[in-house]
């Protein structure tokens, strides 16, 4: 009677325990932004721009220099307030196959965000995805790109930063001068904006896509330096890469 019992409360601190959570190198939010200002052939090629860095080589090369050589991503498109969308759920990339269903997915899903700028919530939507999943990243990033610093609705970007930040997580920036092209903003500069207003977090930092042609390029190196665990492993790839290019 005394072992029965013993298995029974075996068997309710089982089912009552925390569900495992998988350990690996980086949990990565891609926010990408789904505003007004964006079309969808702007959408379909800043998801092509994604698609064609998370299966390239040198990120897959980043991702296999860490300590587990496995990352988790999910895409998202944010808008206004009430308009944030998962294109692509948390995926686990630890090699070509999955980054590459990656990629497939996000180029096969419908367009679903809409609105005007809400920067703030978008932070706080990156942070709750990241809190609520079921997995353990050595580091916790969220990677917004926008191609203006407004705000309209929602929190503000101050308060979302602050919340991100204090939770340990470092928001990084893409800013986004052209696509198709939408240029930059003619009343303040887009990259000092990044780096007062939303970037923060240790080594947090901006990229810059400032032409169609070398969108895709600049996330790819913003991904190696994401994803790389230490700075001096992102730059070596990325001086491997200049000299292939």
């Amino acid at each position: 009677m005394q072992k029965l019992g013993l298995v029974v409360a075996t068997f309710f601190l089982l089912v009552s325990s925390p569900s495992f959570s998988e350990e690996l190198d980086l949990e990565l939010v891609l926010l990408a932004d789904a505003t007004g200002s964006i079309d969808d052939a702007e959408i379909r090629f800043q998801r092509a721009g994604y698609a064609e860095a998370i299966t390239d080589p040198s990120v897959l090369d980043a991702i296999q220099s860490n300590i587990y050589g496995k990352i988790a991503v999910t895409y998202v498109e944010w808008g206004d307030l009430l308009s944030q969308d998962v294109v692509v759920d948390w995926t686990i990339i630890d090699g070509k196959a999955s980054a590459q269903e990656f990629a497939d997915n996000l180029m096969e899903a419908p367009r679903r965000a809409y609105g005007r700028n809400a920067i703030g919530a978008a932070l706080l939507k990156g942070k709750e995805l990241i809190d609520t999943n079921d997995i353990q990243g050595l580091r916790r990033v969220i990677d917004l790109s926008a191609d203006s610093a407004n705000n309209w609705n929602g929190p503000t970007i101050s308060e979302a930063r602050n919340q991100v930040v204090s939770a340990g997580i470092v928001i990084n920036g893409l800013a986004v001068l052209c696509r198709h092209c939408s240029g930059r903003p003619v009343s303040y500069d887009l990259e000092e904006r990044f780096y007062t207003d939303i970037i923060g977090g240790p080594a947090a930092f901006v990229v810059t896509a400032d032409s169609a042609e070398t969108f895709a390029s600049a996330v790819r190196k913003k991904l190696i330096l994401e994803i790389a665990s230490r700075p001096e492993d992102g730059e070596r790839i990325i001086r491997q890469l200049a000299l292939l290019d």
